[in-house]
């Protein structure tokens, strides 16, 4: 008689419960939220340091523009495509291997020769994701002029 009430009430209960099914919903939105967070914040260390990255090897670019020209350049396009209106005969260009795009955040570097900071040289910065002067972490400014945060 036993066997036969625990078969019976085995049989009624094939599914979960209500009750259950939350739980687990729950749980999966829960680390779902966890893991989000985490994925965005590894993104937005990634736009950094992309930016940073990018504020080097145009400075390169630019380094090695200067010596072959005696100049620096007039623009970042001029990298690129060599610049006309002006004379520069010892272009051997492109010295990047495509044109200068925006920072990761959409902005375009900004090129400012001669520098403010380096008024021998050039500055050349992005303003971070905040896109406002200052700011901390990934907000930070990205210069050639202040070692990297």
């Amino acid at each position: 008689m036993y066997m036969n009430a625990l078969r019976s009430t085995y049989q009624r209960r094939r599914g979960f419960t209500l009750l259950e099914l939350m739980v687990v919903m729950f749980i999966l939105v829960l680390l779902a939220s966890v893991v989000a967070v985490e994925v965005t914040k590894r993104v937005e260390d990634a736009d950094h340091a992309k930016a940073v990255a990018d504020i080097d090897s145009i400075g390169s670019a630019i380094d090695q523009y200067q010596l072959q020209n005696h100049a620096y350049p007039p623009n970042l396009d001029a990298l690129y495509t060599q610049p006309t209106g002006v004379d520069v005969p010892n272009w051997h260009g492109p010295y990047i291997k495509k044109p200068v795009s925006s920072d990761p955040w959409g902005q375009p570097y900004i090129y400012v020769t001669p520098g403010v900071h380096n008024p021998d040289s050039y500055d050349l910065s992005s303003l971070g994701k905040d896109k406002k002067e200052g700011g901390t972490g990934v907000d930070a400014d990205i210069t050639n002029w202040t070692q990297p945060q």
